[in-house]
C-alpha cells in the first residue's frame, strides 16, 4: 500500500489497525475452515473499540471512526490480513454494505432502530435479493418477489436465496417488486424486515467454501409477511436505484478486503522462499520462484491503484465510480485468487495442507468471482459500455477508425 499520501489521522488509524490485527485478532484465529465464534468475536470486538479501530467506515455519531468512502482502502486492507479482522472490525459483508446504505438513505428513525444496533455489532444483518431460478441473480430484472400495498401496510411474499448472513440476522433488507410503482426496472422497494416478523422463515442452507460471513448463505421464504410504512428504505419504486448506492461501495470493500490477505499470502511465500532451499540455493533466488513473485507483486500493487481511482470516483462521480467498480471487482477477484494460487505453489505440499492457512484462503476468495454478481456478467456490461461510449464518440465528430488504410490508398 502506498501510504505517503495518506493524511495523518488515516495514517495513524491504519497504523493502529495493523498492529491490532497482527498483535491481538491473529493469535485468536481459528484453525483453516473453522467459524469464529461468536463470543470470540464479540470479545475480541470490545478489544477493538477499547483499540479505537472498531468501525472504521461507520460515522462517529454511531460509535465509529468516520472515515469517508476514499479512505477505507487501507484500513480495509490492514484488517483484511486476517480472515476474520473484518468480522472483528465489523466492517464484514453484508453488515458493512447494509450499514452504509442505511447511513445514507435510512430516517432518523431507521438509524435508531437498526443502524445503530448494527454498528456496534449488537445485531447482524443480511440483504435479500438473490432468488431461485428464474427469479433475480445476475439480471436483477429478473425479480419476482412482490410487495403489494393494503392501505398503509404492505404485504410481501417471495422466496430468496443465497441470503448471506441470514441465520444470524436481526433484520433483512429485502428487494420487492411494487407493481403499483411503475415498471420494470424502476418498479422495486426496498424493506426494512425483522427477522423474527410473522411470515419469515429461514430454508434450506446453503454449503458454500467460505468460512468468514457469519450466518451463512441460506434461503429465506417470505409468506405474506405484512409491514407498516416505517418499512419502507428509501422512496417506493426507487430501490434498484438505491441498490447502486449499496452496491458499487460493497464490490469495492470486498476487494479491499481481499487484498489485505491476499498480501498476507504473499508474506507467508516470501517467509518460506527465503528459508527453504533447493538444488543449492534459497527457492527465493530461483528465476521461476521469482517471476511468481514479481508478478503478485504486480497484481497487488495494479489492485491497490484500481481500488484507489475507484474510491475517489465513488465521492466525485457515484454513477462513474459504479461503472468502476465493476471492472475493480473483475480485475481484483481474479488477481488476488492468483496471487494466493502462487503462494500455494510457492510452498508446495504445505500450501494445500492445513499446516497453512493458504489453501483456506483461496477457498475464502474464489467466491468472489461470482459474488455481487459473476465476473462473466460483469465483463458484458464493461463490454457494452465500451461500446457504446465509442459510438457516443464517433457521433460526436471523433475520427472513425473502423477502416484502416494504406500509403496507396487501398483498404486493408
Amino acid at each position: 500500500m502506498n501510504q505517503t499520501s495518506l493524511p495523518p489521522a488515516v495514517e495513524d488509524l491504519r497504523l493502529r489497525t495493523r498492529d491490532f490485527i497482527r498483535s491481538v485478532v491473529i493469535p485468536a484465529e481459528p484453525r483453516p475452515g473453522e467459524r469464529l465464534a461468536d463470543g470470540l468475536r464479540r470479545e475480541l470486538g470490545e478489544a477493538a473499540k477499547a483499540a479505537g479501530v472498531f468501525a472504521p467506515h461507520v460515522p462517529v455519531t454511531f460509535g465509529g471512526q468516520g472515515l469517508p468512502v476514499d479512505q477505507w482502502s487501507p484500513i480495509f486492507q490492514e484488517a483484511g490480513y486476517s480472515p476474520i479482522g473484518p468480522a472483528v472490525l465489523n466492517c464484514m459483508a453484508p453488515d458493512e454494505g447494509n450499514m452504509h446504505m442505511l447511513n445514507i438513505i435510512g430516517t432518523e428513525e431507521q438509524k435508531r432502530r437498526y443502524l445503530a444496533p448494527l454498528a456496534a455489532g449488537d445485531t447482524f444483518s443480511c440483504f435479500g435479493m438473490t432468488e431461485p431460478h428464474p427469479g433475480a441473480g445476475s439480471d436483477p430484472a429478473g425479480l419476482l418477489t412482490t410487495a403489494t400495498r393494503d392501505g398503509d401496510s404492505w404485504t410481501i411474499s417471495g422466496d430468496k436465496r443465497f441470503t448471506s448472513g441470514a441465520e444470524h440476522a436481526g433484520f433483512a433488507i429485502v428487494m420487492a417488486r411494487t407493481p403499483d410503482s411503475g415498471t420494470a426496472p424502476d418498479s422495486a422497494t426496498m424493506f426494512l424486515v425483522d427477522m423474527d416478523a410473522r411470515g419469515v422463515r429461514l430454508g434450506n442452507p446453503i454449503h458454500t467454501i467460505d468460512r468468514t460471513i457469519a450466518g451463512g448463505h441460506p434461503n429465506l421464504h417470505f409468506d405474506n409477511v405484512v409491514v407498516g410504512p416505517e418499512a419502507v428504505l428509501g422512496e417506493v419504486g426507487l430501490g434498484f436505484k438505491y441498490a447502486q448506492v449499496r452496491l458499487g461501495p460493497a464490490r469495492l470493500t470486498h476487494c479491499m478486503r481481499w487484498l489485505g490477505l491476499a498480501r498476507r499470502s504473499l508474506d507467508i511465500a516470501l517467509d518460506r522462499t527465503d528459508t527453504r532451499e533447493i538444488f543449492g540455493s534459497p527457492i527465493a533466488q530461483l528465476g521461476i520462484a521469482q517471476e511468481m513473485i514479481a508478478q503478485s507483486v504486480i497484481d497487488l500493487e495494479t489492485s491497490d491503484a484500481i481500488i484507489t481511482k475507484t474510491a475517489a470516483l465513488l465521492v466525485s462521480d457515484p454513477k462513474a465510480g459504479s461503472a468502476m467498480s465493476s471492472i475493480a471487482k473483475v480485475h481484483c477477484s481474479e488477481a488476488v485468487f492468483r496471487v494466493i494460487d502462487r503462494a500455494i505453489q510457492l510452498c508446495g505440499g504445505d500450501g494445500v495442507s492445513d499446516g497453512l492457512p493458504l489453501a483456506q484462503y483461496a477457498a475464502e476468495v474464489r467466491p468472489f468471482r461470482i459474488y455481487d454478481g459473476a465476473n462473466e456478467t460483469h465483463k458484458w456490461a464493461i463490454s457494452r459500455r465500451a461500446s457504446s461510449q465509442r459510438r457516443r464518440a464517433v457521433a460526436a465528430g471523433e475520427q472513425f477508425l473502423g477502416t484502416a488504410r494504406f500509403p496507396d490508398g487501398a483498404a486493408s
